[in-house]
């Protein structure tokens, strides 16, 4: 009989069915029994390595838990659920839900974590790409992947995170296309014939972002210090069921089937017809009797320093009150269907502005003005930044008007113009080589007359 053999000690044996088997004492269970994980392989050499694979893990500590791991769709829900839930601003939430159901669960959402390989990653930003979507979009979804699989890995769930194996596509920064001076001052003058003229002074000249525009409330507006408090921001967020079975509340409007060619039930969609729905279809929240959590909604910056105060230049203080004035007198002419939200710029019931109308309202303007079109990103927060420099303001200060953390964040925003540069150029190639002077006439003026000067010459001769 042969003795037994140490605790923690591996065992290799061949099997009747043919295979060569390896069984590794790994630990305990939550449950107090000893964890014996299982290989398999067809030949002994094979074997050995698996064992000796599984040893390493253990003695280094980076052994998986022991149980069947979860699907990539199942582990991105509990993920997206419980942990990312916890940390992630709203809308950015709303961002990884929507690339996850789009994108990672349709990719690779089937295999489970423990077996997803670089390959599958890299067949399924292949199959994105040839679809059409952008590389950046690309990169979101991997960073998003990544980050999951991250968790998994430091709760011993897999071994490795295959992300860090696969080297997402290259994205080409996406340049600014900011107003020049003229098209600024062309783009105000537009606006100033519309109610909303304050609100594209604020975005334009003061480099406020739509949401934080939208969301600026009277109470955050010191008139007397001239002062703007951005402390809050307008959001459009996705609505989520407030019922037990979302499946079963949105069955009068799942559809399975794709839309005929010419559909004219959604010739008004500017995205074209919606994706069919998955045999598990959970949306359609929004006609959800007790949906939650969605439509517009105030919400707070996503970091302290974009919350930090902005002075209000002297010169639109005026504006400023001119706009209070005419909101006071919408106030008295809506009376009981007044909704009070305390907002700086307000619909004639008082609700805040549509950012879809806002936006729209920005494409309006830039026909108005003779602008060729832009991002409403690049009207109004690169325009600032650019601008400002061009007035010569330090860096620096940029980036605390802009609210940036960082200020390689701001010499993004800023663009340089041609016509500075070449300014700049003509000064540096006329201190390393001065231009030539132009030849000057030198004359000497005496009293002589002509005739004196005709009798001196006879004389010499």
């Amino acid at each position: 009989m042969s003795p037994r053999k140490p605790n923690m000690e591996s065992s290799i044996y061949f099997g009747a069915d043919g295979w060569w088997h390896g069984r590794v004492t790994m630990g305990v269970n939550s449950d107090g029994g000893p964890d014996r994980r299982h290989r398999r392989a067809r030949t002994e050499p094979e074997i050995k390595r698996k064992v000796k694979e599984l040893e390493r893990l253990r003695d280094h500590g980076r052994a998986p838990a022991a149980g069947r791991k979860p699907t990539v769709a199942a582990w991105m829900e509990t993920y997206l659920t419980n942990i990312a839930s916890l940390k992630l601003k709203p809308r950015s939430l709303d961002d990884y839900w929507s690339k996850t159901r789009n994108d990672i669960i349709p990719g690779v959402g089937r295999h489970h974590i423990d077996k997803l390989q670089p390959e599958h990653l890299e067949r399924m930003y292949r199959a994105m790409l040839d679809a059409g979507r952008a590389p950046s979009h690309v990169v979101k979804v991997h960073r998003i992947l990544s980050r999951a699989l991250k968790i998994a890995h430091r709760r011993r769930i897999v071994g490795e995170n295959v992300a860090t194996l696969v080297d997402p596509p290259s994205v080409d920064e996406t340049e600014a296309n900011p107003f020049t001076k003229e098209e600024a001052k062309a783009f105000l003058e537009a606006a100033a014939k519309r109610p909303t003229f304050m609100r594209w002074i604020v975005g334009v000249g003061m480099g406020f972002r739509q949401g934080e525009t939208l969301g600026l409330r009277w109470p955050y507006v010191d008139m007397e210090a001239e002062l703007f408090r951005p402390e809050w921001q307008l959001q459009r967020l996705t609505w989520r069921h407030g019922c037990r079975d979302s499946h079963a509340c949105g069955a009068r409007l799942h559809r399975f089937e794709p839309c005929p060619p010419g559909c004219t039930t959604h010739k008004g969609y500017k995205r074209g017809c919606p994706k069919p729905c998955l045999k598990t279809c959970t949306r359609h929240a929004s006609a959800c009797p007790e949906r939650k959590e969605g439509g517009l909604v105030f919400t707070r910056p996503k970091t302290k320093k974009s919350r930090n105060a902005v002075p209000i230049p002297p010169v639109f203080i005026p504006f400023l009150h001119d706009h209070k004035a005419r909101q006071e007198e919408m106030r008295t002419a809506a009376g009981d269907l007044w909704v009070e939200h305390h907002v700086v710029f307000s619909r004639p019931d008082g609700r805040p502005l549509d950012p879809r109308a806002d936006y729209e309202e920005f494409k309006e303007l830039l026909k108005e003005a003779g602008i060729d079109d832009r991002r409403l990103y690049d009207g109004s927060r690169h325009t600032a930044g650019t601008i400002l420099n061009e007035l010569g303001v330090d860096m620096p200060t940029i980036m605390e008007i802009l609210r940036h953390t960082q200020i390689s964040q701001t010499r993004r925003y800023v663009k340089g113009r041609s016509h500075l540069s070449k300014d700049a150029m003509r000064r540096m190639g006329e201190f390393f080589v001065p231009a030539p002077q132009a030849p000057t006439e030198t004359r000497t003026e005496t009293a002589d007359t002509r005739a004196a000067r005709a009798q001196r010459r006879r004389r010499i001769r």
